[in-house]
């Protein structure tokens, strides 16, 4: 074998090697996530709850957050909550970029319902969306990322990293009562 192959070979395998670290950093796990009481797993959806209905409301104020580099984009969201005393709130945007992610994304069809989380604190990614609900000042937020690979979405996660920037705007509510909405028990 000439001196030229052995050489290409050995920038092969490590190019190999080393791809194969930055893919490495990518997790899955998948959780069973059941209802605090079980037997709410099981039960049948209830006539006396609707097949679907209305929440009417008025926004008190729109609040911006502006988060910046290296920022958890969750802990950020949480802290700005609790400060501007948002108790009820609409996600109506979010835009910017993470330098990493931690999601997770129902992953079944029958109750008790599977989360799967999906962390990639290594992969960069634009945000390309964020939507959700702030209830009783607790956060449900979904956002959407993209890389020049792929697009991927779920339920934000700590560990997403803000990269260069992150904007995100809440509608306040204060006339809502929003405290059912993710309640996958009230059916």
């Amino acid at each position: 074998m000439t001196q030229s192959i052995k050489l290409a070979l050995r920038t092969c395998i490590l190019a190999l090697m080393a791809s194969s670290l930055l893919f490495a950093q990518e997790t899955r796990r998948t959780v069973v996530n059941p209802s605090p009481n079980p037997a709410d797993d099981a039960k049948e959806n209830s006539s006396a709850v609707p097949d679907v209905y209305a929440i009417t409301g008025h926004f008190d104020r729109i609040v911006v957050l502006r988060f910046k580099y290296k920022t958890d984009l969750l802990a950020g969201m949480e802290k700005i909550v609790k400060q501007e005393h948002i108790q009820n709130g609409v996600i109506l945007s979010g835009v910017g970029s993470v330098r990493g992610y931690q999601m997770h994304q129902v992953s079944n069809r029958t109750m008790p319902s599977h989360d799967t989380f999906e962390k990639n604190p290594t992969q960069p990614a634009d945000l390309v969306s964020m939507n959700g609900y702030v209830i009783n000042g607790r956060i449900h937020a979904h956002m959407t990322l993209g890389t020049p690979e792929k697009a991927i979405a779920g339920h934000l996660e700590p560990g997403t990293e803000v990269f260069t920037f992150a904007v995100v705007a809440i509608g306040v509510m204060i006339d809502a009562d929003l405290s059912r909405v993710d309640d996958k028990t009230y059916r």
